[in-house]
């Protein structure tokens, strides 16, 4: 049987679906490209934001639109968080929750024999230990997306994931390690470590440990060329992980950081536990300690009771800080969420103008970031897709530049040396060094 896998939203979700992948092709599943025709459709959705529950309902019925007989089975954040209204939607056979989903083929033959199409959702208070899954490839032929660490236990209150996602639980860092001399061997060149809530790793683990005992330990060991973090909250960057970024072989100097609100009440109103200054004096350390470091931050535009001054507040700390680019996100209420219930709404043509000058502070701050390696060197790894517009090959820095080359394709999955030869916007064309 034909099966087609479409993803939605975070890191995780990617390492989550690949999983799934794998487990598919176990059983002897033929994998597709989603949407071609297939007989099973799987959904792995994403439900931080309205924008991205639309998007999975488009495409469930996208898939439906391709093949009216399929099974369409809808599994990840969403479907934990509302199982019946997305089994409402005309071609949906099954909703499987996220702690159910890695016995997905087991689920589907069951149904297929017993002709059952319904909701099948674990409470995620049984979720108390890392599901060890283990994958021998990504999708991706250069980077591999490793999921370390799921769940929260932070309780932001315009956020949803620790209801659909559970407490915070971490892979043992024997199996992390196990996993990146793996991926080492499979001709990978970097690793991307990911979570909900990265910074968290390791402190519900027996014996407790660290993010930073973790990074210490593949230092040491050197499984693979490069290895990124993903997101990490700005109370977790401890002078620690700031000495690991600065003195690292294989640790890429690029973060990025959720900052939310430039705002001291709004981050107080979302819960969040710094201040404003507290961020940018981070900022400050980390950009004098740490060299060619890259730095992204999230930010959410119109969170009930943001005002002028209090988006002005927001706007200027970014304006003065060396942030590199700037991920917008206009405020969605969740259900479930203290933030749902706020008064003092945004408006929404507010709010959209907002995130438009937001969105273009990053534009400037990126090209900014990318004209300051003109003419000189940087090492980058070379992609296995070219770029599509140009046909060139693209390759990525370790500090998170990506670079268009001439080049034949033996020098995917390498790792060379260019140099920057022009920066037109946010693209950026280089010469082998």
């Amino acid at each position: 049987m034909r099966v087609a896998i479409a993803t939605l939203g975070c890191k995780a979700n990617q390492y989550d679906s690949e999983i799934m992948r794998e487990i598919f092709e176990e059983k002897n599943f033929d994998i597709v490209l989603f949407p071609e025709h297939a007989d099973i459709y799987v959904i792995n959705t994403c439900t931080v934001t309205g924008k991205t529950d639309f998007q999975a309902r488009q495409l469930i019925r996208r898939a439906h639109r391709v093949n009216p007989q399929a099974k369409i089975v809808v599994t990840g954040c969403y479907a934990q968080a509302a199982p019946g209204d997305l089994k409402k939607i005309p071609g949906v056979s099954l909703v499987i929750g996220n702690p159910d989903k890695w016995e997905i083929v087991n689920i589907i033959k069951e149904a297929e024999k017993t002709s059952f199409t319904g909701i099948i959702v674990t409470p995620l208070e049984k979720e108390i230990i890392f599901p060890e899954k283990k994958i021998e490839r990504f999708s991706s032929k250069t980077r591999f997306f490793l999921k370390i660490q799921d769940g929260c236990n932070s309780r932001c209150s315009y956020c949803i994931i620790p209801r659909v996602r559970g407490k915070s639980r971490s892979m043992q860092p024997k199996t992390v390690l196990e996993l990146l001399s793996s991926i080492g061997s499979s001709g990978y060149k970097e690793a991307v470590l990911t979570g909900i809530h990265l910074g968290a790793y390791g402190l519900d683990l027996s014996p407790q440990t660290s993010l930073l005992n973790l990074l210490h330990e593949i230092e040491k060991q050197m499984p693979v060329p490069r290895v990124r973090l993903s997101s990490i909250e700005p109370i977790e960057i401890t002078q620690g992980v700031i000495d690991v970024l600065a003195n690292s072989t294989i640790v890429c100097p690029h973060l990025h950081l959720p900052l939310q609100s430039g705002d001291n009440t709004i981050l107080r109103k979302m819960n969040r536990p710094y201040s404003a200054e507290n961020f940018q004096s981070l900022v400050l350390k980390l950009t004098n300690s740490i060299k060619d470091l890259a730095i992204g931050a999230d930010v959410i535009v119109g969170f009930p009771g943001e005002g002028e001054e209090e988006f002005y507040q927001t706007l200027h700390l970014l304006e003065e800080l060396s942030i590199t680019y700037l991920h917008v996100f206009p405020f969605s209420p969740r259900k479930g969420t203290p933030a749902f219930s706020l008064p003092n709404k945004v408006n929404g043509n507010t709010v959209k103008k907002r995130s438009e000058i937001l969105r273009q502070l990053s534009k400037k701050k990126r090209e900014s970031f990318y004209r300051s390696y003109l003419n000189k060197k940087l090492p980058i790894l070379i992609e296995a897709r070219r770029h599509r517009k140009t046909g060139l090959l693209k390759g990525l820095s370790r500090n998170y530049i990506p670079v268009l080359i001439d080049g034949g394709d033996e020098l995917t999955n390498q790792e060379v040396l260019v140099r920057v030869t022009s920066v037109e916007g946010e693209e950026v064309k280089g010469e082998i060094a």
